[in-house]
């Protein structure tokens, strides 16, 4: 066949793929029958007519000339996956997984590929490995897709299976496990937890995305170990003090709570909009970017008193910031995450009605009065207050406990640094 041939045989292939596209089958018939009188042995050609033979019932037939139009295009999925259904009529299953292996070489994430070798190991009695391919498969599938009508019930089948596997391997692990947990039953295993339940597909692994500065290497913990803060117990011991002050402030000193989210016109706002210049979500600060505020402390000895005891964060103009925070009724703090790794955040539930929760990343909890945490606000977080009164806590912010004593001396460096070069008053932006 000439170069002209050629090129003349892939435009009418061309043409008749789009007459097909467009429900004419009767132009695309006579596309391909001009390209039958120039290459009787073109791959379309053979295709079609094998097709033909498989309407016919005769997949022997539909079989020798697929395998014809394979060697002569050996990467062509859509050949490759009518061969592959071909051997599957003539029950020819190891001759069918060659050729499905062939296709997803080709392409790895050929959904009806997948589908079509889960059910032939479901077939073989394979039905774990089965659940793995089946899968990959639905991973294939982005959410939110219309999956077309020939395969709705392919992947209603591989859910199910999928689900069915899940929940027989948790059973199984959870008895095989049971010896070892009972061993270290006095050992955190909290993060053993996340981690199996991330992969039975229960919870999602969030990792740090600060806003500002990310320190490499430190552990991305969504809430901290207790153990990790001593001083917690003696912190949680002044609640009634704390709470009592703030109680006082709250009404007497209405007038100096403020909204926390303040930014100014002309700031990309994003999930702040709803509580810009709100005071849903106020504040009543007792240290200010790393500023005491004298005449709120002074309202509040007790709680200056113990803020005085703790490891806070300190960097000179910028930290630490202390505050009370009130989250108005039915209200909710979007998703979102913090400015730097280098610190972590301290909660002392205050005043806490029924049904306030806050979540970070993949774990929830709902605040206890007077049972403090540390968390990762770098990580996704958010809060709710579904009650009908506001919800009060103490924040405040502390060094991550696993930066040294050196690292802790470059990072103040480095902070008041950007400030300075870019001359920036504020470089630490908080979203508690």
């Amino acid at each position: 066949m000439s170069v002209s041939q050629a090129a003349e045989v892939s435009e009418l292939i061309s043409q008749a793929e789009r007459a097909l596209a467009n429900g004419d089958r009767a132009r695309a018939d006579a596309l391909l029958m001009r390209v039958k009188t120039i290459d009787p042995e073109h791959p379309a050609i053979l295709n079609e007519t094998a097709l033909s033979e498989l309407r016919s019932g005769n997949a022997t037939a539909a079989r020798e000339l697929l395998e014809r139009a394979v060697a002569r295009d050996g990467s062509n999925t859509r050949l490759l996956m009518n061969l592959a259904g071909t051997l599957r009529r003539l029950g020819l299953a190891d001759e069918e997984m060659l050729v499905i292996e062939r296709v997803l070489a080709v392409e790895p994430r050929h959904l009806f590929a997948l589908l079509q070798k889960a059910t032939l190991l479901e077939s073989q009695g394979k039905q774990r490995a089965a659940a793995k391919v089946y899968h990959n498969a639905l991973q294939t599938v982005p959410p939110g897709t219309t999956v077309p009508s020939a395969l709705r019930g392919l992947i209603e089948k591989a859910v199910a299976a999928t689900k069915a596997n899940e929940a027989a391997l948790e059973a199984y692990l959870t008895e095989r496990l049971q010896e070892q947990r009972d061993r270290h039953a006095g050992a955190e295993q909290d993060r053993f937890d996340h981690c199996i339940d991330a992969f039975l597909g229960r919870r999602r692994i969030y990792t740090p995305q600060p806003t500002f500065l990310h320190f490499p290497q430190l552990p991305a913990r969504e809430f901290y170990p207790r153990a990790e803060f001593p001083w917690l117990e003696q912190l949680e011991a002044a609640t009634a003090g704390i709470r009592e002050e703030f109680e006082r402030v709250f009404a007497e000193d209405a007038a100096s709570l403020e909204p926390y989210i303040a930014y100014p016109e002309g700031v990309p706002l994003d999930q702040w909009a709803e509580l810009n210049h709100s005071r849903r979500w106020s504040v009543f600060y007792l240290w200010r970017d790393g500023k005491p505020m004298d005449d709120h402390l002074r309202r509040c000895p007790r709680t200056a008193q113990v803020l005085n005891t703790l490891p806070l964060l300190d960097i000179a103009g910028y930290a630490p910031t202390v505050f009370f925070s009130i989250l108005d009724a039915k209200s909710h703090i979007p998703a979102h995450t913090g400015v730097t790794n280098t610190r972590v955040i301290v909660h002392v539930p205050l005043i806490i009605p029924p049904g306030c929760r806050f979540r970070v990343g993949s774990t929830t909890r709902e605040w206890q009065p007077g049972e403090a945490w540390v968390f990762d606000d770098t990580i996704e977080h958010e809060a709710w207050n579904d009650s009908d009164v506001p919800r009060a806590i103490l924040i405040l912010d502390i060094w991550n406990p696993y930066l040294s004593a050196a690292e802790r001396d470059l990072v103040r460096s480095t902070v008041t640094g950007i400030a300075k070069y870019y001359g920036d008053s504020s470089p630490l932006i908080e979203n508690h």
